[in-house]
């Protein structure tokens, strides 16, 4: 093979990896519109092995610490006077990493305060950009970079006195969120927004309904992009737009939820119903319309009680409803199954999920992820 055709094939494998900065970029493309669809999603995957493996169903049921990102008008029904929680799953066979740390406390008898921390990430993506200068190729000049989505958000609840609601207990709750996302030295986004939650337990008849609005003033995003100019000739060469500094606006949903728990001997079950509904218009799910998308999905666990402080759970729910179109050209429609357990010795609780990420079915090899969270109680007077 010639010099000509070595340097050509060569050409050809640097926009290859461009390719894959400029895949990052595209998720930009809509920025420069009042709105973007698909903003800050990576906190729409959940947190907590327990709720992942339900079908991400906690909306009414969340009642410890995690609820500081699911609803947080649970952070009343804390069971001790603090919690902590950790969570590590490595997403897309360990492409991505997602992790989450929380601590919540009680404020008082009636009312409870929590932060929560969400990371998610890819790493040691190669930057080609400088792999060929002047006609010559010098591996030496590629280096890499991460890209990271991170939030912090604090979050507070109070448990309001309605004496005309007998053996209902009602709680608000709201969330302030903090948003930082970098896609190595090229792009960084600063954001904030706001939840708005409240939540009604039937401590008689065993029954909970959640009520969240995420992004409820809409969440801002703020992004700034840094290319030097051989970097711009770069990306005009390989004909991939040069974004520009804009402003991203992630629009409210709604998501509402319905618990029913039995109890009989030392079983507990526990079956719990949520809808997300989207109003930036049409989704791929199981209701949708130019206003808005709803997208439903269920889950359920069951506990055993081996003694006062110890327990065992199984598992399971199913989300994520789509249509895909198959190799016949036939649209046909698709489901994640989750499963988890779960043990509690104590003050302290491990739970494992284990979650399909495939989007579509059929679309080829599954990609499973492992989730393992921790839970830690502790108690008023300091001692764990």
């Amino acid at each position: 093979m010639n010099i000509t055709n070595k340097c050509r094939n060569l050409n050809l494998s640097m926009q290859k990896q461009l390719l894959i900065i400029a895949c990052l970029f595209s998720v930009f493309k809509g920025f420069g519109q009042n709105a973007t669809k698909y903003s800050n999603e990576f906190l729409q995957i959940g947190v907590g092995a327990r709720s992942l493996g339900m079908g991400g169903a906690m909306i009414a049921s969340a009642n410890d610490v995690y609820a500081g990102y699911w609803n947080p008008a649970g952070l009343t029904k804390i069971d001790k006077n603090s919690q902590v929680a950790l969570m590590h799953a490595s997403y897309f066979a360990g492409i991505a990493n997602y992790d989450y740390g929380a601590y919540a406390t009680k404020t008082g008898s009636k009312s409870a305060l929590g932060i929560s921390m969400v990371r998610f990430g890819v790493d040691g993506i190669a930057n080609t950009f400088d792999l060929i200068r002047n006609g010559e190729i010098d591996y030496t000049r590629v280096t890499s970079f991460n890209t990271t989505d991170f939030a912090a958000i604090v979050s507070y609840a109070q448990e309001a006195d309605i004496k005309e609601l007998r053996n209902i207990d009602f709680s608000w709750g709201a969330n302030m969120k903090i948003v930082h996302r970098k896609v190595g030295p090229f792009a960084n986004a600063i954001g904030f927004g706001f939840d708005a939650a409240m939540r009604m337990e039937n401590t008689k008849q065993n029954w909970a309904l959640g009520v969240v609005v995420r992004d409820v003033t809409s969440t801002f995003n703020s992004w700034r992009y840094t290319f030097t100019d051989a970097q711009k000739d770069v990306l005009a060469a390989t004909q991939n737009a040069i974004p520009k500094n804009t402003l991203e606006i992630t629009l409210p949903r709604i998501i509402g939820g319905f618990a029913k728990t039995w109890e009989k001997n030392n079983w507990m079950f526990l079956a719990e119903l949520d809808a997300n509904i989207t109003l930036d218009g049409k989704r791929n799910t199981l209701v949708k319309t130019n206003l808005l998308s709803i997208d439903p999905y269920v889950g359920g666990e069951i506990g055993y009680n081996i003694s006062d402080e110890n327990k065992v759970y199984f598992r399971s729910g199913l989300n994520n409803y789509q249509q895909y179109t198959n190799n016949n050209g036939k649209k046909v429609p698709s489901i994640m199954p989750n499963v988890g357990v779960g043990i509690t010795l104590g003050k302290f609780t491990i739970d494992y999920a284990l979650t399909n990420l495939s989007a579509v079915a059929g679309s080829g090899p599954s990609l499973y992820s492992n989730v393992f969270s921790l839970k830690l109680a502790i108690d008023k007077d300091g001692r764990k």
